[in-house]
Protein backbone atom coordinates (compact mmCIF):
# COMPACT_ATOMS: atom_id res chain seq x y z
CA UNK A 1 0.00 0.00 0.00
CA UNK A 2 1.35 3.41 -1.00
CA UNK A 3 1.49 5.80 1.95
CA UNK A 4 1.39 9.59 2.13
CA UNK A 5 5.13 9.56 2.83
CA UNK A 6 5.67 7.50 -0.33
CA UNK A 7 3.74 10.03 -2.42
CA UNK A 8 5.65 12.93 -0.87
CA UNK A 9 8.93 11.24 -1.79
CA UNK A 10 7.61 10.55 -5.29
CA UNK A 11 6.61 14.19 -5.74
CA UNK A 12 9.95 15.49 -4.48
CA UNK A 13 11.83 13.26 -6.90
CA UNK A 14 9.54 14.10 -9.82
CA UNK A 15 9.85 17.82 -9.12
CA UNK A 16 13.49 17.59 -10.12
CA UNK A 17 13.27 14.87 -12.76
CA UNK A 18 10.40 16.57 -14.61
CA UNK A 19 11.49 20.17 -14.05
CA UNK A 20 11.92 20.67 -17.80
CA UNK A 21 9.27 18.22 -19.00
CA UNK A 22 6.90 19.06 -21.81
CA UNK A 23 3.18 19.02 -21.08
CA UNK A 24 2.85 15.68 -22.84
CA UNK A 25 5.75 14.17 -20.88
CA UNK A 26 4.29 15.36 -17.58
CA UNK A 27 0.85 13.98 -18.43
CA UNK A 28 2.24 10.69 -19.68
CA UNK A 29 4.18 10.34 -16.41
CA UNK A 30 0.95 11.06 -14.53
CA UNK A 31 -0.95 8.31 -16.35
CA UNK A 32 1.92 5.82 -16.00
CA UNK A 33 2.28 6.61 -12.28
CA UNK A 34 -1.34 6.94 -11.17
CA UNK A 35 -3.46 5.12 -13.76
CA UNK A 36 -7.07 6.06 -12.98
CA UNK A 37 -6.16 7.53 -9.59
CA UNK A 38 -5.95 11.19 -10.64
CA UNK A 39 -8.27 13.96 -11.81
CA UNK A 40 -7.81 16.97 -14.11
CA UNK A 41 -9.20 20.28 -12.84
CA UNK A 42 -10.83 22.73 -15.23
CA UNK A 43 -12.63 26.03 -14.65
CA UNK A 44 -14.02 25.72 -18.20
CA UNK A 45 -12.33 28.89 -19.37
CA UNK A 46 -10.99 26.73 -22.18
CA UNK A 47 -10.30 23.08 -22.92
CA UNK A 48 -6.53 23.29 -23.42
CA UNK A 49 -5.63 21.10 -20.46
CA UNK A 50 -8.50 18.72 -21.20
CA UNK A 51 -7.35 18.34 -24.81
CA UNK A 52 -3.77 17.63 -23.70
CA UNK A 53 -4.90 15.12 -21.08
CA UNK A 54 -7.22 13.20 -23.41
CA UNK A 55 -4.35 12.66 -25.82
CA UNK A 56 -2.78 10.34 -23.25
CA UNK A 57 -5.95 9.20 -21.44
CA UNK A 58 -9.21 9.69 -23.39
CA UNK A 59 -11.44 8.67 -20.46
CA UNK A 60 -9.84 10.98 -17.90
CA UNK A 61 -11.85 12.38 -14.96
CA UNK A 62 -12.44 16.14 -15.18
CA UNK A 63 -13.09 18.16 -12.02
CA UNK A 64 -15.44 21.14 -12.30
CA UNK A 65 -16.37 23.21 -9.25
CA UNK A 66 -20.10 23.79 -9.65
CA UNK A 67 -20.38 26.81 -7.36
CA UNK A 68 -23.90 27.84 -8.33
CA UNK A 69 -22.60 31.24 -9.39
CA UNK A 70 -21.15 30.52 -12.83
CA UNK A 71 -21.81 32.47 -16.00
CA UNK A 72 -24.15 30.69 -18.42
CA UNK A 73 -21.25 30.65 -20.89
CA UNK A 74 -19.11 28.68 -18.44
CA UNK A 75 -21.80 26.05 -17.97
CA UNK A 76 -22.20 25.95 -21.76
CA UNK A 77 -18.48 25.34 -22.18
CA UNK A 78 -18.62 22.49 -19.67
CA UNK A 79 -21.48 20.91 -21.58
CA UNK A 80 -19.63 21.36 -24.88
CA UNK A 81 -16.59 19.57 -23.44
CA UNK A 82 -18.74 16.47 -22.90
CA UNK A 83 -19.75 16.58 -26.55
CA UNK A 84 -16.27 17.15 -27.99
CA UNK A 85 -14.58 14.70 -25.61
CA UNK A 86 -17.27 12.02 -25.16
CA UNK A 87 -15.07 9.63 -23.15
CA UNK A 88 -14.27 12.03 -20.31
CA UNK A 89 -16.16 11.93 -17.02
CA UNK A 90 -17.10 15.34 -15.64
CA UNK A 91 -17.06 15.34 -11.84
CA UNK A 92 -19.21 18.27 -10.67
CA UNK A 93 -18.03 19.15 -7.16
CA UNK A 94 -20.78 20.99 -5.32
CA UNK A 95 -20.96 22.76 -1.97
CA UNK A 96 -22.85 21.15 0.90
CA UNK A 97 -25.38 24.00 0.75
CA UNK A 98 -27.24 25.37 -2.25
CA UNK A 99 -26.90 29.12 -2.86
CA UNK A 100 -30.35 29.61 -1.30
CA UNK A 101 -29.37 27.62 1.79
CA UNK A 102 -26.13 29.58 2.11
CA UNK A 103 -28.06 32.85 1.79
CA UNK A 104 -30.43 31.70 4.54
CA UNK A 105 -27.56 30.98 6.94
CA UNK A 106 -25.08 33.73 6.09
CA UNK A 107 -27.29 36.35 4.42
CA UNK A 108 -27.55 37.20 0.71
CA UNK A 109 -24.49 38.07 -1.38
CA UNK A 110 -21.89 36.63 0.96
CA UNK A 111 -19.48 37.00 -1.96
CA UNK A 112 -19.70 40.80 -1.60
CA UNK A 113 -19.29 40.88 2.18
CA UNK A 114 -16.84 38.04 2.77
CA UNK A 115 -15.56 36.66 -0.54
CA UNK A 116 -12.96 34.48 1.15
CA UNK A 117 -15.61 32.68 3.20
CA UNK A 118 -17.78 32.29 0.11
CA UNK A 119 -14.87 30.81 -1.85
CA UNK A 120 -14.08 28.49 1.01
CA UNK A 121 -17.64 27.19 1.23
CA UNK A 122 -18.29 26.90 -2.50
CA UNK A 123 -14.83 26.05 -3.85
CA UNK A 124 -12.20 25.01 -1.33
CA UNK A 125 -14.26 22.59 0.78
CA UNK A 126 -15.88 20.84 -2.25
CA UNK A 127 -12.46 20.65 -3.91
CA UNK A 128 -10.87 19.00 -0.89
CA UNK A 129 -13.76 16.55 -0.59
CA UNK A 130 -13.35 15.51 -4.22
CA UNK A 131 -9.55 15.39 -4.19
CA UNK A 132 -9.72 13.12 -1.15
CA UNK A 133 -10.80 10.35 -3.54
CA UNK A 134 -7.61 10.60 -5.62
CA UNK A 135 -3.83 10.42 -5.18
CA UNK A 136 -3.01 13.21 -7.65
CA UNK A 137 -4.56 16.11 -9.48
CA UNK A 138 -3.61 18.00 -12.64
CA UNK A 139 -4.14 21.75 -12.93
CA UNK A 140 -3.78 24.41 -15.60
CA UNK A 141 -1.86 26.82 -13.38
CA UNK A 142 0.75 28.81 -15.31
CA UNK A 143 3.60 30.90 -13.96
CA UNK A 144 2.52 33.93 -16.00
CA UNK A 145 -0.97 33.91 -14.46
CA UNK A 146 0.01 35.95 -11.41
CA UNK A 147 3.08 36.88 -9.33
CA UNK A 148 1.94 34.34 -6.72
CA UNK A 149 2.33 31.58 -9.32
CA UNK A 150 5.71 32.63 -10.74
CA UNK A 151 7.60 29.69 -9.20
CA UNK A 152 5.04 26.96 -9.88
CA UNK A 153 6.83 23.62 -10.45
CA UNK A 154 5.58 21.05 -12.94
CA UNK A 155 5.23 18.44 -10.18
CA UNK A 156 4.95 19.14 -6.47
CA UNK A 157 3.45 17.83 -3.26
CA UNK A 158 0.22 19.64 -2.44
CA UNK A 159 0.39 19.81 1.33
CA UNK A 160 -2.90 21.66 1.66
CA UNK A 161 -4.90 18.91 -0.05
CA UNK A 162 -2.62 15.97 0.74
CA UNK A 163 -1.83 14.65 -2.74
CA UNK A 164 0.55 15.02 -5.68
CA UNK A 165 -0.09 18.04 -7.88
CA UNK A 166 0.92 18.20 -11.54
CA UNK A 167 1.01 21.50 -13.46
CA UNK A 168 1.95 20.39 -17.00
CA UNK A 169 1.59 23.79 -18.67
CA UNK A 170 3.22 25.81 -15.87
CA UNK A 171 6.04 27.09 -18.13
CA UNK A 172 3.81 28.07 -21.05
CA UNK A 173 3.80 31.70 -22.12
CA UNK A 174 0.62 33.42 -23.28
CA UNK A 175 1.82 33.08 -26.89
CA UNK A 176 2.32 29.33 -26.48
CA UNK A 177 -1.05 28.96 -24.79
CA UNK A 178 -2.99 30.99 -27.36
CA UNK A 179 -1.05 29.34 -30.16
CA UNK A 180 -2.21 25.92 -28.98
CA UNK A 181 -5.82 27.09 -28.95
CA UNK A 182 -5.63 28.41 -32.49
CA UNK A 183 -3.55 25.59 -33.94
CA UNK A 184 -5.78 22.84 -32.57
CA UNK A 185 -9.15 24.62 -32.64
CA UNK A 186 -9.63 24.21 -28.89
CA UNK A 187 -12.92 25.03 -27.21
CA UNK A 188 -12.81 28.38 -25.47
CA UNK A 189 -15.33 30.07 -23.23
CA UNK A 190 -16.88 32.88 -25.34
CA UNK A 191 -16.37 35.29 -22.45
CA UNK A 192 -12.60 35.26 -23.08
CA UNK A 193 -13.01 37.12 -26.37
CA UNK A 194 -15.60 39.38 -24.72
CA UNK A 195 -12.99 40.83 -22.36
CA UNK A 196 -12.83 38.29 -19.54
CA UNK A 197 -9.31 36.77 -19.65
CA UNK A 198 -9.68 35.23 -16.17
CA UNK A 199 -13.10 33.75 -15.49
CA UNK A 200 -14.48 32.85 -12.09
CA UNK A 201 -17.93 33.15 -10.55
CA UNK A 202 -20.15 35.77 -12.19
CA UNK A 203 -20.56 38.07 -9.14
CA UNK A 204 -16.79 38.28 -8.63
CA UNK A 205 -15.59 38.57 -12.25
CA UNK A 206 -15.45 41.79 -14.28
CA UNK A 207 -14.20 42.77 -17.71
CA UNK A 208 -10.53 43.72 -17.96
CA UNK A 209 -9.10 46.66 -19.85
CA UNK A 210 -6.94 45.73 -22.83
CA UNK A 211 -3.35 45.17 -21.69
CA UNK A 212 -4.21 45.06 -17.99
CA UNK A 213 -3.34 42.21 -15.64
CA UNK A 214 -5.65 39.36 -16.69
CA UNK A 215 -6.60 38.67 -13.07
CA UNK A 216 -7.42 42.31 -12.32
CA UNK A 217 -11.02 41.53 -13.13
CA UNK A 218 -11.31 39.12 -10.22
CA UNK A 219 -12.65 40.49 -6.92
CA UNK A 220 -12.43 44.10 -8.09
CA UNK A 221 -12.06 46.51 -5.17
CA UNK A 222 -10.98 43.73 -2.82
CA UNK A 223 -7.49 42.84 -1.59
CA UNK A 224 -8.27 39.25 -2.52
CA UNK A 225 -6.33 37.84 -5.52
CA UNK A 226 -6.72 34.06 -5.12
CA UNK A 227 -9.73 31.88 -4.34
CA UNK A 228 -7.64 29.59 -2.15
CA UNK A 229 -7.46 26.60 -4.47
CA UNK A 230 -3.78 26.99 -5.25
CA UNK A 231 -2.47 28.72 -2.17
Amino acid sequence: MTTTADYKTLATRAMQELADATAEEALRWTVETFGDDFIVASNMQDAVLIDLATKVKPNVDILFLETGYHFAETIGTRDAVETVYPDVRIVNAQAAQSVAEQDAEYGPKLHDRDPSLCCNLRKVVPLQATLGKYSAWVTGVRRVDAPTRANTPIVTWDDRNGLVKINPIAPWTDDEFNGYIHEHGILENPLVQAGYPSIGCAPCTAKVELGADPRSGRWVGQSKTECGLHG
